[in-house]
């Protein structure tokens, strides 16, 4: 017998491979001599060639192929990606048909086996390459190929890959080989994806509802405001569009680590640790890494698109694809977050946006946030530390094998920029657990997100002499951290999985744990209180009040001097111009009394120095004449927009017209300008559609219209409505549709 290579250099064209059905690439076949296992002279398809008269050789050809897109699709949860590819999940069967001509399969003198391969340099010593035979029963612990019934010249063979495989775009070749000869044939091109439902994939989640919300779920809200006043704003994840997985697949390719290392970046794939700090560090662009979003906070947004306009992650990543990866203009932390959301889910890892109330920028890593204010609540020096009102980060769900089980489950992944981690502008993955016991040393960034939700607040108040009085307020820190609960549009508070109540034994403990001494005086019954209270109606043009109120819980008439100090603000903390600032007032209070002390903030004072962020920060500084005590209260206010109603005109139900109607009321005493709608939602829309006004929406004047919808998935939907003008921005409204399914 010659040696299978030269065989192999005696190759001979014997045919052309039909184009399969369903949409895999034309393959072509390699005639070699006698077949050798393990695998000789694959071959990968290149221009079709012309037919040739068959050799004498009875050998198997393989006529078509059917990769079952759509079936294989919903039995792995992907055929609402839109892509015309086969998608499947790491760790569960799939089963693709062959046809052969001349004769049909037989076991007794046919070996078919398979080749499959991921990344530029594919290896199996590095996991991104496979070849594996036919066999009688699936190999749970590598790539393997089970024979299903023959059905003539038709054979149906599941294929399974391992749940630790590396996810991405996988080629597939198959190999059929008799006696004498063997053929190779390139039957097409498929996604791999990690698998919430596989027990031993490293994301598996047990929970079939999360898995919906946090895997399927393309649509859901995310919340802002203030830690006293809690809203939220719907988004589109459309983690399924069109171009989406293609995008994010694209992302993972032009990673800087992909670039320096193309095989061990592919072989690191099956990582979900690894991907997210990818994932992380290419949702921003600041290592000028081409990643998707440009960052932005000062109000200048001209240049390209405010950070309050968008609705949904689909339309920035297409812009980034269409503009050859080049950032889009602006994004801030939900944004961020919102677009690692889409990517996370879209590779199959269970995730949810987060938002933490007054959320700690400590930029020297001390746990303490210092800020400066003198006697009358006026900002008197500038620190580089902030309180964001809130931020928000992204968690995703995943096993840490490699910090010994003990922390698996949620991580935070933080993609806005604000530290670097290894020399790039990434966070996370941060075990949730670890945050909460305090435990510094896990990977990845768990000191920096343990100041967000915990540090102090010290207030230094720079007195007219020059002494600076402290006014701890340690409990400001990390409040009503929030989520979208599980299959309703209602707030989960899940503080509890970050810190332990305040002021508990365990909290204490962690403080020490973190090698933090915390200098709480806490709230005590005795003594006086300061609070801040706003009243009804702070709404975008209008006139509203806000309260110092003082309680005095002693025994003892104080006499106190009080002094109240608006300014607005950004919700990352940067503080704007002054709107509103009372003179200093002195009370008494009676023992056991309350009494206010007013502002009255006024439109045309804020009207030209509120942020879009619409906020306005008040200060309320106390002094006590007999002891000598000051106090400090802090509160972000947030300036109600209008809201947007939604109408829906007709029967929802799949691939039917249907008909939505909008309206909106200016609330100002100024005219709007340049008035535009975007409507947004999946399965609904087909992308943005666009309203824009022809003309000036006059004072307390109602912009009303209708827009054609046509429905092509059913089941709970979500509209999304934004709208911006010269002088209401990033107003957000949404309504829920039920569509029914298309009768059959």
């Amino acid at each position: 017998m010659l040696c299978p290579h030269i065989w192999e250099h005696r190759a001979v064209w014997v045919g052309e491979a039909q184009t399969p059905h369903h949409g895999p690439k034309p393959g072509l076949r390699m005639s070699y001599g006698p077949c050798s296992f393990p695998r000789v002279g694959t071959v990968r398809c290149g221009p079709r060639a012309s037919a040739v008269p068959a050799t004498a050789f009875a050998d198997l050809v393989l006529e078509t192929w059917d990769l079952h897109c759509d079936r294989n699709g919903q039995e792995h949860r992907t055929a609402d990606m839109g892509c015309k590819q086969l998608v499947v999940r790491r760790g569960q069967p799939f089963t693709i048909t062959l046809r052969f001509s001349g004769r049909s399969y037989d076991e007794a003198v046919d070996k078919l086996s398979f080749n499959v391969e991921t990344g530029p340099c594919p290896s199996e010593t590095s996991g991104t390459s496979s070849h594996f035979v036919m066999t009688d029963c699936p190999e749970e612990s590598c790539w393997s190929a089970v024979m299903q019934q023959p059905d003539g010249e038709s054979l149906s063979v599941s294929l399974c890959s391992p749940p630790n495989a590396r996810v991405g775009r996988y080629s597939m070749t198959l190999e059929a080989c008799t006696d004498y000869q063997g053929s190779s044939y390139q039957i097409g091109d498929f996604v791999l994806l990690f698998n919430p439902w596989h027990p031993e994939d490293t994301v598996f989640m047990r929970d079939e509802n999360e898995r919906r919300e946090y895997v399927l779920s393309q649509h859901g809200l995310i919340f802002q405001g203030t830690s006293d006043y809690i809203f939220s704003i719907p988004w589109n994840f459309g983690q399924f569009e069109d171009d989406i997985l293609a995008i994010c697949l694209n992302m993972l390719d032009i990673n800087p680590k992909h670039l320096r290392d193309q095989n061990r970046d592919c072989s690191r794939r099956n990582d979900p640790v690894y991907i997210g700090r990818v994932v992380s560090a290419m949702v921003n662009c600041n290592d000028e890494d081409r990643g998707v979003l440009f960052g932005r906070w000062d109000n200048h947004y001209d240049d390209g698109m405010s950070p309050m306009a968008w609705i949904g992650s689909v339309d920035i990543l297409k812009r980034w694809k269409k503009f050859g990866c080049q950032p889009v203009k602006y994004g801030q932390c939900w944004v961020f977050a919102a677009v690692a959301c889409t990517v996370m889910r879209c590779l199959g890892i269970p995730s949810r946006v987060v938002t933490n109330y007054n959320s700690a920028h400590d930029t020297n890593a001390n746990l303490t946030i210092d800020r400066y204010i003198n006697e009358k609540g006026e900002q008197e020096r500038y620190s580089w530390d902030k309180i964001w009102n809130f931020h928000c980060w992204v968690e995703s769900w995943m096993a840490r094998p490699d910090l010994g089980g003990e922390y698996d489950g949620w991580q935070v992944l933080d993609p806005t920029p604000q530290e670097k981690s290894e020399g790039v502008y990434c966070c996370g993955p941060a075990p949730v657990k670890a945050i909460k016991e305090g435990d510094m040393l896990p990977k990845y960034d768990i000191p920096f997100i343990f100041a967000e939700v915990n540090a102090d607040v010290v207030y230094w108040v720079v007195q007219g002499d020059g002494m600076q009085k402290q006014s701890i307020r340690s409990s400001d820190v990390g409040k009503n951290i929030s989520t979208k609960s599980v299959g309703r549009d209602s707030r989960e508070d899940i503080t509890h999985n970050y810190k332990y109540p305040e002021g508990s034994e365990e909290e204490r403990a962690v403080f020490e744990k973190a090698e933090h001494q915390k200098k709480s005086i806490g709230e005590e019954d005795e003594g006086l209180h300061l609070k801040i209270k706003v009243s009804e109606g702070a709404n975008k043009g209008s006139d509203f009040d806000v309260f110092a109120v003082v309680n005095n819980n002693t025994d003892e008439e104080h006499v106190c001097r009080v002094t109240l100090c608006a300014r607005a603000t950004s919700h990352n903390g940067t503080l704007g111009p002054q709107c509103g600032l009372t003179d200093p007032v002195d009370i008494d209070i009676e023992p056991r009394a309350e009494k206010r002390v007013p502002l009255r903030i006024l439109y045309e004072e804020y009207r030209d120095k509120l942020t879009q962020d619409n906020l306005i920060k008040v200060v309320a500084v106390l002094n006590d004449h007999q002891t000598g005590d000051i106090i400090v209260a802090v509160r972000d206010i947030y300036v109600e927009n209008p809201p947007i109603k939604i109408r829906i005109l007709g029967e929802p139900m799949q691939n039917r017209k249907l008909v939505a109607e909008i309206s909106l009321v200016n609330p100002l005493a100024v005219p709007l300008n340049g008035c535009v709608f975007v409507v947004e939602g999946t399965g609904l829309t087909e992308g943005q559609l666009v309203k824009e006004l022809e003309e000036p929406l006059e004072p307390q004047a109602e912009a009303k219209f209708r827009m054609d919808l046509m429905p092509r998935l059913s089941g709970l939907q979500k509209l999304m409505v934004d709208f911006e003008s010269d002088q209401l921005t990033g107003v957000k409204g949404y309504r829920n549709v039920i569509i029914a399914p298309q009768p059959m």
